[in-house]
């Protein structure tokens, strides 16, 4: 799957550009056993994300998801209720910060083959700061790679997987038929769902294949819309 076979392509945040910080996160899980490295933490994510997926969870329900990142990152298994405790207390929207590299690079290259992109995103009125903050992107002209649009869930009013939020993105899209849309998130019920209840083509990244023989397109890597 290239980025060609679509005429336009928008994109979840938090895992797909930016992840919870793991120099905040790892010093707080070390504590109670866990590997404080970026790689674990990079790992854990997904992990989580498998684990909140699997249990079908609400956007605002995250205790699967923080049992399992604790898990994958080796907490002692007597600290495992309460390093997720921990961990849920310390989390929040502004700690998604931690931009993915190879992600900013594809992103990069995209809007330099002229793909029109932008971002949805379930947030609390902080998403764009943030990105711009952390060197994602912006809208418009800036000093990070621009995108048509950057749709915050707290400011529009409605989160996904309701489809009307996708629809508010598309009226940045005039002319594109949404069948030919690409929405590219790290949930299957919040981003794959979403999508495909809006009419565009959902894809999972899934980058350790935590969704192997799913009924849904799935990439390891942005990189891998590349030519």
């Amino acid at each position: 799957m290239l980025a060609s076979d679509f005429d336009a392509i928008l994109f979840d945040a938090g895992g797909i550009f930016l992840l919870p910080d793991p120099t905040v996160l790892g010093p707080l899980l070390a504590y109670h056993g866990g590997d404080p490295s970026e790689a674990a933490h990079r790992r854990a994510h997904y992990a989580g994300m498998a684990a909140k997926s699997a249990a079908g969870s609400i956007e605002s329900f995250w205790h699967d998801y923080n049992l399992a990142y604790v898990r994958s990152v080796g907490v002692f298994e007597h600290e495992i209720e309460f390093a997720a405790m921990m961990l849920e207390r310390t989390r929040n929207s502004y700690t998604w910060r931690w931009p993915i590299p190879e992600s900013l690079k594809a992103l990069r290259a995209l809007h330099d083959s002229g793909m029109p992109m932008g971002i949805i995103s379930n947030a609390t009125g902080q998403i764009a700061q943030v990105l711009e903050r952390s060197g994602v992107c912006q809208v418009g002209d800036g000093p990070s790679t621009p995108v048509q649009v950057i749709i915050d869930s707290y400011v529009v009013g409605v989160a996904k997987p309701d489809p009307r939020i996708f629809d508010i993105a598309l009226e940045s899209f005039k002319g594109v038929d949404r069948s030919r849309v690409a929405y590219i998130g790290d949930s299957v019920t919040m981003d794959v769902g979403g999508a495909r209840a809006a009419g565009l083509h959902g894809i999972l990244l899934d980058p350790h294949d935590d969704h192997a023989g799913a009924d849904f397109d799935r990439l390891h890597s942005l990189e891998e819309l590349l030519p």
